[in-house]
């Protein structure tokens, strides 16, 4: 009998706590608990892991690569999606890359530069005039029918708030260097600017080039924190997720290279155009490979 009212005692136990456990997940005074049918914890506190440590004489060849990523293509379209105000709802808890770090330089969570190299800093204020567009247009006088004039012109000021939208392109700083300690290639992103499209008229055509708007530090912890806590979409499983610290660790996304270390200093585009370019740039990328392949003998 002692048994039989231990086991009975047991199986109430059991369904109490399943009770209270289903009451913690449905509860819908817990914070963030009214969309989701489990806790969310693990990206909210992610945090992105240290590089290892690397010494100037584990070194022993290195080169310099500037790239860009062009949101455009499909393979990189989590970048850019979801865009506009969908960035800010119904968005399953994600947000697009270039609104992310929007958001994240207006907040003061990192600094900004002027140019890859990261010594110039730049003042936010006079960055958010450059982002959030002002445009005037004149209006010319109404007069009637003498002549006289009826309604004055005037001059009207419209301004345009920061969409990530008109973001297409990021661009790419990075260092390409062969390990002495394990005799491999490996690579390290130091940089990353935003891109948007510079539109004017010009004789009655729309000319949009590419404009770098500011640098951010990749080696900055402040930075690599914010992209781990952020993830992008995945197109079979939403619970396998990226988030960009690991897209751009594991270099998940399609690019195309615009300029090496060179004597001259320039880029591709400053001395090669067209499909001569593009082999330029794929030239690039198998001589780097080949380094490291090169250095072992079968």
């Amino acid at each position: 009998m002692k048994k039989v009212l231990l086991g009975f005692s047991l199986m109430i136990l059991a369904l109490g706590g399943m009770t209270v456990n289903a009451q913690n997940i449905l509860d819908p005074e817990d914070e963030n608990n009214l969309s989701n049918f489990y806790e969310r914890k693990i990206t909210t506190t992610r945090k992105a892991l240290p590089y290892p440590s690397l010494r100037e004489s584990d070194v022993i060849w290195e080169t310099c690569i500037w790239r860009t990523i062009d949101f455009r293509e499909k393979f990189n379209q989590f970048f850019y999606f979801p865009k506009g105000e969908d960035s800010l709802n119904n968005n399953q808890g994600r947000i697009n890359l270039a609104y992310l770090i929007y958001r994240s330089a207006a907040n003061g969570e990192f600094e900004i530069f002027e140019d890859d190299e990261l010594k110039t800093p730049v003042d936010w204020d006079n960055m958010y005039k450059k982002l959030n567009k002002a445009d005037s247009t004149t209006t010319d006088p109404i007069y009637d029918e003498y002549g006289e004039i009826v309604e004055e012109g005037h001059d009207t000021v419209k301004y345009k708030s920061f969409t990530s939208d008109d973001y297409y392109q990021i661009h790419l700083k990075e260092w390409w260097y062969i390990d002495s300690k394990d005799t491999r290639m490996k690579v390290r992103i130091v940089a990353l600017a935003l891109v948007d499209e510079n539109c004017r008229e010009v004789d009655g055509d729309m000319e949009c080039t590419p404009t770098i708007r500011f640098w951010i530090p990749m080696n900055d912890m402040r930075v690599r924190n914010i992209f781990a806590r952020t993830n992008a979409y995945d197109l079979y499983n939403n619970n396998a997720e990226r988030s960009y610290d690991e897209i751009f660790i594991s270099r998940y996304f399609d690019s195309f290279v615009t300029r090496e270390t060179n004597t001259h200093n320039r880029a591709i585009h400053d001395y090669l155009t067209g499909e001569d370019s593009q082999l330029e740039a794929q030239s690039i990328e198998e001589r780097i490979f080949d380094i490291e392949s090169d250095m072992w003998e079968y």
